[in-house]
């Protein structure tokens, strides 16, 4: 009698759980992964642009350092790139940023700054003939340049990871979900870096 009993129970749960499987196969095939899968790539390609920044910033220190053992007549130039750095350090956008536009317009200008200074501090060393040909200077520079490489490379990413999930919460069917399951996912803000920042300095020789 027992058995018969939990047989319409048992049955209930199978069915149960049979539905809810293909109702996850019917989700997936309509795209109701894509808005958060194509929002954890935007995340990780931020974070890489940040691990970039870190990098160059990271080769600052050591790079001034350089450059002033050989020009310290040249302070403003100096001053100017370790303001900048620091100021390009203290912004800080996590991944829950990336829908405020404020705060990406605040951390691009302040790594334009940052470039443009270091622009400067390279374009000195040319007045300087035994820096330029200091083996210290010419590693860092050449660590620089790839650094300012990797910097495009991953701001480039960054931009199309956006525009795959910005463009999957304004077409169908991306919209459905957007405006259902996941209403409050807002469009990130792209990388529109200011005119001639995406040309890295000139540290070749």
């Amino acid at each position: 009698m027992t058995s018969l009993a939990l047989a319409p129970s048992l049955w209930t749960r199978v069915r149960a759980a049979l539905l809810l499987m293909i109702a996850g196969v019917a989700l997936a095939g309509c795209g109701y992964n894509n808005i958060p899968t194509l929002e954890e790539q935007a995340k990780a390609r931020w974070a890489e642009v940040q691990n970039q920044y870190q990098r160059r910033a990271d080769l600052i220190p050591n790079l001034v350092a350089t450059v002033q053992g050989y020009a310290k007549q040249e302070k403003d130039v100096l001053t100017s790139v370790v303001e900048a750095r620091a100021k390009a350090t203290s912004i800080q956008v996590t991944a829950n940023d990336l829908t405020d536009p404020a705060k990406i317009k605040a951390f691009q200008d302040a790594q334009s700054q940052l470039s443009g200074a270091l622009g400067r501090l390279i374009a000195v060393s040319e007045n300087y003939p035994d820096l330029k040909s200091n083996q210290n200077f010419l590693a860092l520079q050449s660590q620089l340049e790839g650094t300012e490489n990797r910097i495009a490379v991953s701001r480039r990413d960054y931009i199309g990871a956006v525009q795959a999930y910005n463009t999957e919460l304004r077409t169908f069917p991306g919209m459905l979900w957007a405006m259902t399951f996941f209403r409050g996912n807002q469009p990130m803000v792209p990388f529109a870096a200011a005119e001639g920042a995406q040309t890295p300095p000139k540290v070749q020789f």
